[in-house]
């Protein structure tokens, strides 16, 4: 959510943020919030006023009666019970003005920063750099759910029964392998200074109303039914709601944490789920990050981060890239983003395995996080990025250290978390 000064003081700025989002639907909401805002603080205006006369009214009263001026006390009694019925109008006007207002600001998108390239969709994403060479082997990769087939690491009829589509069983050394990623990402974000944390894996609707837009909730997040909660998509809702309603002390900063946790997703839209692998399903386990700092640190720490999981990838012998997400690409409440993607030779093209943002103020605007500074308190800047999600990791390292006799390469770095095997072998 955006400052509404903005609004009061720019809004042609305002109007053309929304345009580079191609969300021209939204602009006439500009005005509206602009009408709303003149009227409510009109109406504050005058409940301030009525509310000093009728003090300044009372303190007569006694004054008068002291005086022995009854009558005169009295109809100046009359007057201030007559206010009070006003401001009691007034009060309840300000409120729903406020909620209206609130409600309009919440669907306006952040002010995108200058550096991010303008374009429609994730058609229009920017490539920035290449990490490592990405090769293709003179032998046949099969689809990644046909080599955990073969090492025997995969069971989706199982899962389809038990839960349906979307889910699945990772066994024997193809699970340990994924937990070992897992492990591998905590200990390295832990080397990174980042206090590890375990959050709870649901959330009220004040959080996540906090940390997403409504679009965004009704296509990822699942209700849990009869109960103010929510199954959390990516634990940085939960890591960013910690934070809520606090006034941090500025000598705190900047809070860096690395944490761990399942994610569900519905995965609603004209991508579906994968009816054999594990790249797009409802469940999926995932080390995150975040940091909370000043305003000026922001950027700096969004090229530390996204830095961080290439390196990670790297690590495990998987060729990345950047790719800068444009415009119409960016979530409602990001300043700017990007995408990590790894290579796959089968495919001979890369695909997404983490995102990079940051988020400005907004989260923090929305649930009220702030820094108590030299020159009174400020909005917090929050930022997330994904270490590594297991599933997609996953496929990408299958991938990348696949044998032309079935067998999977274990990364040096992966080598300490399972027992010191170096390859995993079909049976």
């Amino acid at each position: 959510m955006i400052d509404i000064k903005l609004i009061r003081e720019n809004k042609e700025l305002v109007k053309e943020n929304i345009k580079k989002k191609f969300q021209d639907q939204k602009l006439p909401l500009v005005d509206e919030i602009e009408a709303l805002d003149i009227e409510y603080r009109d109406c504050k205006k005058k409940g301030d006023d009525l509310r000093a006369l009728k003090n300044s009214k009372s303190a007569l009263i006694g004054a008068l009666m002291r005086e022995g001026k009854r009558e005169e006390a009295e109809q100046i009694k009359a007057d201030v019970s007559k206010y009070g019925t006003e401001l009691e109008d007034l009060g309840r006007k300000e409120e729903e003005l406020e909620k209206v207002i609130r409600e309009k600001m919440m669907t306006i998108p952040n002010i995108i920063d200058d550096s991010v390239p303008v374009g429609k969709d994730d058609s229009e994403n920017v490539e920035v750099e290449r990490f490592g060479e990405p090769i293709v082997p003179n032998y046949e990769i099969p689809y990644h759910a046909d080599i955990i087939n073969a090492l025997k690491g995969l069971d989706k009829d199982a899962s389809g029964r038990t839960s349906g589509n979307g889910f699945y069983y990772l066994m024997g050394d193809i699970a340990r392998l994924s937990t070992a990623m897992i492990s591998y990402a905590r200990d390295y974000m832990i080397d990174k200074d980042f206090i590890y944390c375990i959050p709870p894996f649901m959330i009220r609707s004040d959080v996540v109303n906090g940390v997403m837009s409504f679009a965004e909730m009704d296509a990822m997040m699942y209700k849990i039914e009869g109960e103010d909660l929510y199954l959390i998509g990516t634990s940085e809702h939960s890591m960013i709601g910690k934070f809520k309603g606090q006034i941090i002390k500025e000598e705190e900063l900047p809070i860096t944490m690395t944490s761990y946790s399942p994610c569900f997703r519905k995965e609603v839209g004209a991508h579906g789920l994968e009816e054999r692998g594990i790249y797009r399903v409802h469940q999926f386990e995932k080390q995150e990050m975040i940091v909370l700092c000043k305003p000026e640190d922001s950027m700096e720490w969004y090229n530390k981060m996204w830095k961080y999981t290439v390196e990670i990838f790297r690590n495990m012998d998987i060729p990345v890239r950047q790719l800068e997400c444009c415009s119409g690409d960016l979530a409602d409440l990001k300043v700017k983003s990007c995408d990590i993607e790894a290579w796959s030779p089968r495919q001979q093209k890369y695909f997404e395995v983490g995102s990079c943002s940051t988020l400005g103020d907004a989260q923090a605007r929305r649930l009220g996080i702030r820094a108590k500074g030299e020159n009174g308190n400020y909005y917090l800047h929050t930022l997330n990025n994904t270490v590594l999600a297991n599933t997609r990791a996953l496929i990408a390292l299958l991938e990348n250290n696949y044998n032309e006799d079935g067998s999977i390469n274990i990364p040096k770095v992966l080598r300490p978390y399972m027992g010191g095997k170096e390859k995993i072998e079909r049976k």
